[in-house]
């Protein structure tokens, strides 16, 4: 499989730095403001994040929660496979609070507004803002578009943008990959 690498674990690490600066500017104390990993991959975004801002911008307190939009989502029924969902954990009041969603790959924007759904079952928030590291422009389905974001790709239709975790693939890093369908016949 050809892979192209977009982002090192270097470029990673500082983009992460760029986030967190990003978000203090936003929201200070973050006193009012609440974290929220899209599951599954926004979470590791989402507790790198709360890990920086803690250790290295000394924020106390940072609320941060995972939110499972399995159910939420318009295609879930669309697959043969089972569906498995992952574990909300929300364990906080989302009233009135300013939220920001946290996903790896912003693309069609199907899962945001599956998250935007889905948060109602938690209460209201005054405000919802959007980060991601990867925002695929020319790939909207909605008009849906990120407060804060990492990088933007221009990747085509049969491209897919991997993003890899320490914690989850011994690597930071994220890649270009071709989809099946375009991958080239090996002899």
């Amino acid at each position: 499989m050809s892979q192209k690498i977009l982002l090192t674990s270097k470029e990673v690490d500082i983009i992460l730095h760029r986030l967190a600066c990003q978000l203090i500017e936003k929201h200070l104390d973050f006193s009012n403001t609440i974290l929220i990993g899209i599951q599954p991959r926004g979470t590791y975004l989402a507790q790198r994040l709360q890990l920086l801002l803690e250790k290295e911008y000394c924020i106390k307190d940072i609320a941060l929660g995972y939110l499972d939009i399995t159910f939420f989502r318009d295609d879930f029924r669309r697959t043969d496979k089972p569906i498995e969902a992952n574990r909300t954990q929300i364990d906080f009041v989302v009233e009135d609070k300013k939220v920001i969603f946290i996903d790896d790959v912003l693309y069609t924007g199907r899962s945001i507004r599956s998250a935007l759904t889905a948060i109602q079952s938690f209460g209201r928030p005054s405000e919802i803002e959007l980060l991601v590291l990867i925002d695929r422009r020319f790939s909207r389905h909605l008009p849906i578009q990120p407060d804060y974001r990492g990088r933007q790709v221009d990747a085509i239709n049969d491209e897919k943008v991997k993003v890899c975790w320490k914690e989850q693939d011994g690597e930071d890093a994220v890649y270009l990959v071709p989809t099946k369908n375009n991958q080239q016949p090996t002899t």
